[in-house]
């Protein structure tokens, strides 16, 4: 970094912001396999957050792929880099008092770490999608899995190329067994336990 770039300090503070929101911000990190429903559950999420007059914002996969990120393949170290500005963006959402959602596959552990150091203490909320590789298979919304067997797609996550499940994750949603108002309804719970909204 140059050292001609100085971080400059802002009149309206971060506490000034989550105080006119009345809430604590945070970084909803979902992540699981392809086809396990993170979009889903997400947008379910934000819908019950926005009925609720919190504020939030929702980074998808795909969406952030069409503009932030076209750059980037899906070899390993564009998957890293990926995820590293996802998690900057995350980061100066959540300054500005937003409650983020954001939904990657973010297969490697050491990516949704380096995101987690990123964000204040308590801020990093991991939400493991946990949808057996078989059920997504069966779900194919966008029929990538079909496409990853026929050869015509490679380092397809959960076949040629690995997915690191989370450890200990805050949130672990049974996302193949049960009905996504269900798990959406886990996630706000969580939300409201811990303070985050009223």
């Amino acid at each position: 970094m140059s050292e001609n770039i100085v971080w400059h300090q802002h009149n309206v503070s971060h506490q000034d912001r989550c105080q006119q929101k009345s809430q604590k911000p945070c970084v909803l990190w979902f992540t699981g396999l392809s086809g396990s429903g993170k979009s889903t559950v997400a947008n379910a999420v934000e819908a019950l957050l926005f009925k609720n007059n919190n504020h939030s914002y929702l980074l998808d996969g795909d969406n952030v792929r069409h503009g932030l990120n076209k750059d980037l393949s899906f070899n390993d170290e564009d998957r890293v880099e990926n995820i590293r500005r996802i998690g900057e963006v995350a980061k100066l959402f959540a300054d500005s008092g937003l409650i983020v959602l954001s939904a990657f596959i973010s297969p490697f552990r050491t990516d949704r770490q380096q995101v987690r150091e990123l964000l204040n203490e308590g801020e990093f909320i991991e939400v493991f999608v946990d949808t057996p590789l078989e059920v997504c298979e069966q779900r194919d919304p966008k029929g990538l899995y079909k496409k990853a067997r026929a050869g015509d797609i490679q380092n397809f996550t959960g076949l040629d190329s690995p997915y690191e499940t989370p450890e200990s994750p805050e949130i672990h949603l049974q996302a193949g067994s049960k009905p996504v108002d269900e798990l959406a309804q886990e996630v706000i719970s969580y939300l409201k336990t811990h303070g985050f909204i009223g």
